[in-house]
């Protein structure tokens, strides 16, 4: 059992292409709705609250996309010095862009050579999508792709993620809904999935899963975006996606994530605080939070 467990909260408030109009609204929710309580409560240290911030002369530079990537620098540095500090990061980010500069913190957390860091996606999206795969063109449905280097270099490297994730690091856990030419990069690369079935029956994919993370990476993050979630449990969702899992029966699979001891960081995307009125989706995020919580103090020393 681990007493004391010492908590960073990193708060992103980058999107990466759609201005920032909406900078720190949903970071500074999830974090003054009550979340320092919650890791006070369940004994807990609040070691730091972080909130990534561009220096005046990066805010001149040109392009939304090249300034979340160097906002992305500054996430790393510091996810990177929490780890150091023995410290469990945990990223409230704007969107699913945030999860570059998390990678990067952790691959960057020893030394000068960059560690194997393994990556459980967990949303209803695969955001696998390229330039040449996407319907859309959204920058948030690339950052899994980016993360691998099937795209972006330059801003791969800008966020500090050098070198790419290779595939077989990778395991999304209840992706659902797909671009055509999505799912066949998803397929071609064989990327690991556990599904939402898989979570509601409590099935050994998870831990089948860790295990094989763990004997190929020195660390793992454990990143959700909110949407994976069904939509009951989290109103206002930007892109909901039917018959996905409660937040109890993901939180249980996220504590039994972070009992393995190369869970080193957890990150929640896309919280809707504007939408989500009535605070069920902060409810969500908070049972998914202590579910990491749980599962790193069930750790044996």
């Amino acid at each position: 059992m681990v007493e004391n467990l010492r908590v960073a909260m990193d708060k992103f408030p980058y999107n990466g292409q759609f201005g920032l109009k909406e900078i720190g609204i949903q970071a500074d929710a999830i974090e003054q709705g009550g979340l320092s309580d919650l890791l006070k409560k369940k004994g807990c240290i609040i070691a730091e609250s972080f909130t990534t911030k561009l220096t005046p002369d990066e805010e001149k530079q040109y392009g939304e996309m090249h300034r979340m990537g160097l906002a992305s620098r500054h996430l790393a540095d510091a996810v990177s010095a929490q780890l150091k500090a023995e410290m469990l990061p945990l990223g409230l980010l704007q969107n699913c862009n945030g999860l570059m500069g998390m990678l990067a913190g952790i691959q960057r957390s020893e030394g000068w050579k960059p560690l194997k860091v393994g990556l459980v996606w967990i949303d209803a999206h695969g955001d696998f999508n390229t330039p040449e795969t996407t319907y859309s063109g959204m920058l948030g449905g690339m950052p899994v792709a980016v993360s691998c280097g099937l795209c972006y270099d330059r801003l791969r490297r800008t966020c500090g993620l050098d070198p790419a994730l290779p595939t077989k690091y990778v395991t999304m856990v209840g992706v659902r809904d797909t671009d055509p030419y999505e799912q066949e990069s998803i397929d071609r690369y064989d990327i690991s999935q556990i599904t939402v079935d898989d979570l509601r029956n409590n099935s050994p994919a998870v831990d089948m899963e860790m295990e094989r993370l763990s004997t190929l990476c020195d660390k793992i993050y454990i990143h959700v975006d909110m949407d994976v979630l069904d939509p009951a449990d989290i109103p206002g969702a930007g892109l909901p996606v039917a018959n996905g899992p409660t937040a109890k029966e993901l939180a249980d699979a996220i504590e039994v994530m972070f009992e393995y001891p190369k869970a080193a960081a957890f990150g929640v995307a896309s919280y809707p605080a504007a939408r989500d009125t009535e605070k069920k989706g902060l409810k969500s995020v908070y049972a998914l939070i202590e579910g990491a919580v749980k599962g790193a103090q069930n750790r044996v020393n």
